[in-house]
């Protein structure tokens, strides 16, 4: 395929994330910034833990789907305007900020620092998703699919979140 987004094709719309993937320096920052926002949304919205999960479950399974039928033609698979996949990590390290203390369980509430703790996540996740420490770059390398495509992507948030829990177990940030 010679031109990867065209736009008027649904499955490149949502794969660069309607278009941030176009976006001309650092396309994974801008995507992972959108899942920051979006994060932002349901912190404002005070939507519930389990409902964030259950959106995030349905996310990283059309990710996939739509990383798979988006890259068929293309010879580099994740190409670098495929930005679903860095929404759908940093989305994934947010889902450790209740483990940090800072949603309500009982009240299904989720309080200030939620954005803090989401920021310095989103920070976190840039760096692994960039760096790509072992066992992410072995993923990245191995695995071509649509499920390759986002597979490094949740590693590089879980990762985040980890370090995240880690660091705040000894230095109490949260």
């Amino acid at each position: 395929m010679n031109k990867f987004p065209e736009l008027n094709k649904f499955s490149h719309l949502l794969a660069s994330f309607f278009g941030i993937g176009l976006l001309p320096i650092a396309p994974g920052t801008w995507g992972s910034l959108a899942g920051l926002l979006l994060f932002f949304l349901f912190i404002y919205l005070q939507l519930s833990f389990f409902l964030i999960v259950s959106l995030f479950l349905c996310f990283v399974v059309s990710s996939i789907i739509v990383c798979e039928i988006a890259s068929k033609d293309l010879v580099e698979k994740d190409q670098k305007a495929i930005v679903i996949d860095e929404v759908a990590g940093a989305w994934l390290s947010f889902l450790f900020i209740p483990f940090l203390g800072v949603y309500n369980f009982s009240t299904s509430e989720w309080l200030e620092a939620s954005y803090l703790a989401a920021c310095i996540l989103f920070v976190l996740f840039r760096f692994f998703d960039i760096f790509k420490p072992h066992p992410i770059s072995f993923f990245d390398r191995k695995f071509k699919s649509g499920l390759g495509i986002v597979l490094d992507d949740l590693l590089a948030g879980v990762f985040a979140g980890l370090t995240l829990l880690g660091g705040n177990f000894f230095i109490q940030i949260f």
